[in-house]
């Protein structure tokens, strides 16, 4: 493990607090952007419009994304903004709205800004784009050598996002201190690049397990506290730091893998990228072995609604041969499982399956 780390720590400018959507036309004007592009979603864009600075005095418009983040999405995205010639995209929405912002900004070479309405990835952070086949299967994700421009984060427009959201990130965000620390363990040596990974992924995980209880209760109340404002930052900053300065060793292994696996199946699309990446992460944690971890775990599963099972994926009843067709995508030999320090192939993904569904089925008797 001796190949080159980019960092690509942070976007250029991040900003965090209630009100600070407000702040938008002045850095418009600071970066002497006029015309401008405002990528937004449907649902999101419904609740947060009252919320959404008045950029009259802007050449703006508004364009709903789509719902895809396909290669094909954007390049007639790239295409819009440079026969408009927009000097820059606006992204307000969620993590999809995120990532066809920054992939379709790339291609016309244009900055991106991104207000995010969730909480439920990295993506507002993060100088990478997840894609997809029109079907909603995850091909890969493309890493850009440019960050963000500006990223504003308004925990009140998050708190009166769905909870199921911020559960989904919750569980997304968990994942970086156990697929970050499977890899980072391995290396002989740790660059004050990978210490920063490294810290940054046991705050998560950290953090996660002693707030997320009472982040949940402000969402619930509609009140503003610390702890939520704190989850926010730790599923959008804190978790983008991950891979941000750890590059390939923070960013994934195992908990992803088999989320990219579970794309193939069309009875996991309804569930959340983040619910997919918790499951993810106990199966992970079978292949490692680590049993008592499971069990530590699942009383914060339990708790939050995250998935610890295949019925909780949407799978029950799933065919062995799904199953296996899973297990062979998330062993393939291009996928980041390969990471771990386990050899991992498919009918050592498909004994993980089974083995968590019979290790959770006695946890719960007892």
């Amino acid at each position: 493990m001796t190949d080159e780390l980019i960092v690509r720590g942070a976007p250029a400018e991040y900003s965090c607090g209630a009100g600070i959507w407000d702040t938008l036309p002045e850095h418009l004007e600071r970066r002497g952007l006029r015309r401008v592009l405002v990528l937004h979603g449907t649902k999101s864009w419904k609740a947060v419009k009252s919320k959404f600075p008045d950029l009259s005095n802007f050449d703006a418009t508004y364009l709903e994304y789509g719902g895809q983040v396909t290669y094909e999405a954007r390049d007639l995205l790239a295409q819009q903004i440079t026969a408009d010639t927009n000097q820059a995209v606006i992204a307000v929405g969620g993590g999809k709205v995120a990532d066809l912002a920054k992939a379709a900004a790339f291609v016309a070479a244009v900055p991106v800004l991104i207000l995010p309405t969730l909480a439920a990835t990295c993506a507002a952070y993060t100088p990478l784009s997840v894609m997809y086949t029109s079907e909603g299967e995850m091909i890969r994700f493309e890493i850009f050598p440019v960050s963000s421009a500006l990223v504003l984060v308004d925990p009140e427009v998050i708190l009166a996002s769905p909870k199921a959201l911020m559960v989904a990130g919750i569980g997304d965000t968990l994942a970086k201190w156990y697929e970050a620390d499977i890899v980072i363990s391995q290396l002989p040596e740790r660059s004050v690049e990978i210490e920063i990974a490294a810290f940054a992924a046991r705050k998560c995980r950290d953090d996660l397990l002693a707030l997320s209880e009472a982040a949940l209760l402000a969402m619930d109340r509609q009140e503003l506290n610390a702890e939520f404002v704190k989850v926010v930052e730790t599923n959008i900053m804190l978790a983008g730091m991950v891979g941000g300065f750890g590059d390939k060793y923070g960013r994934t292994a195992g908990a992803h893998s088999i989320h990219d696996a579970l794309t193939l199946l069309p009875g996991t699309h309804r569930l959340l990228h983040g619910m997919k990446v918790a499951y993810g992460i106990l199966i992970q944690l079978v292949i490692e072995g680590r049993f008592a971890e499971i069990n530590a775990l699942l009383p914060f599963y339990q708790k939050l609604g995250l998935p610890y099972s295949l019925g909780g994926i949407g799978l029950e009843g799933v065919s062995k041969a799904d199953l296996m067709r899973v297990s062979e995508r998330a062993a393939a030999p291009s996928e980041m499982i390969h990471l771990m320090p386990q050899d991992v192939d498919a009918a050592c993904v498909y004994q993980a399956f089974l083995a968590l569904e019979e290790h959770v089925a006695k946890v719960e008797v007892l």
